[in-house]
């Protein structure tokens, strides 16, 4: 539904609050400045028919336009349950109970970048959720190394990328989050969201501005600064200080992605080359202890099937 009527049904009875929340999908995410959900769906969670629907007008409005199409589909749960939201995730909502706020990527996107958003809302199958608010984790997502394996390990869909979390982030070697990521982080969530309401526009039009080279606005160039920051910040936290003491070379380089406002060819090399020779440590030391199972570790050539 449209925000409007969700707010009519909420101005006729406040507690109708409690199922009616923004539907946000990646659209919404990449093209939205506040990164919101731009329609509201009704959430019954897995409450009993009974409790839905002393909720009056939202279980009449589901009872209407929803209840018909339900009884004539063949999964039984759909239909059995026919009130319910069809696809409720339920390990998803139990892993950010508690949190305000999560991070989150668009699955098929350009960008590849994390933002922060509020949990009260429903998320879409094309947004990836991480189950946590650790700036430290937003600062690791949105830096060049794991940029780097991204490219490396994702799938494309034209120029855009296919975050898969199994391919990407499970077999990513992850360092301990720092002071310094966290406050670089804390830095990027508040200033990029600042500028983006201020210019009223979403990542995609905001990163189509930090990759241009013809763009000298002095906010576009503090974001690309802010970046450089949190690259220095999470190398430091892997501990290649030494690769810092040659400088990252950031600019605007090719890429597959075309021109971005990134480090050097040489340096994204390096950082590759690095992070699966940490993907092998890691799963030879899970199998010296016996956790490892039955992963696989990382080829050098080809595509790699890494363990995760």
């Amino acid at each position: 539904m449209t925000p409007e009527r969700a707010q009519e049904l909420i101005a006729n009875a406040s507690r109708n609050r409690d199922v009616l929340f923004p539907y946000i999908n990646g659209q919404d995410l990449n093209n939205r400045p506040d990164c919101s959900g731009s329609r509201w769906v009704i959430n019954f969670n897995d409450w009993s028919l009974d409790v839905a629907s002393s909720y009056r007008e939202p279980f009449a409005q589901v009872e209407r336009e929803v209840k018909p199409e339900r009884l004539v589909t063949k999964r039984d749960a759909r239909r059995k349950y026919w009130w319910r939201y069809a696809e409720r995730a339920p390990g998803l909502y139990k892993a950010i109970e508690g949190l305000n706020r999560v991070i989150a990527i668009t699955r098929v996107s350009k960008v590849v970048l994390p933002v922060t958003i509020s949990t009260r809302q429903v998320f879409s199958e094309q947004i990836v959720v991480f189950a946590t608010d650790d700036t430290g984790m937003l600062s690791l997502l949105s830096s060049a190394p794991h940029y780097c394996w991204t490219i490396e390990r994702a799938s494309t869909l034209e120029t855009r990328i296919r975050y898969t979390p199994s391919d990407v982030f499970d077999t990513l070697a992850r360092p301990d989050f720092t002071d310094e990521m966290r406050a670089i982080g804390d830095r990027l969530d508040t200033f990029r969201g600042e500028l983006m309401l201020s210019r009223q526009v979403g990542l995609t039009a905001t990163y189509n501005l930090v990759h241009d080279p013809a763009c000298t606005d002095a906010d576009i160039a503090e974001l690309r600064e802010i970046h450089g920051r949190i690259d220095e910040a999470v190398c430091r936290a892997y501990g290649w200080d030494d690769l810092l003491a040659g400088g990252l070379d950031h600019g605007f380089h090719d890429t597959r992605q075309g021109v971005r406002y990134t480090v050097g060819p040489v340096v994204r090399q390096e950082i590759l080359d690095r992070l699966l020779e940490l993907n092998h440590e890691r799963y030879a030391a899970e199998q010296r202890s016996g956790a490892g199972g039955k992963r696989k570790t990382a080829q050098r050539t080809g595509q790699p099937e890494l363990f995760g």
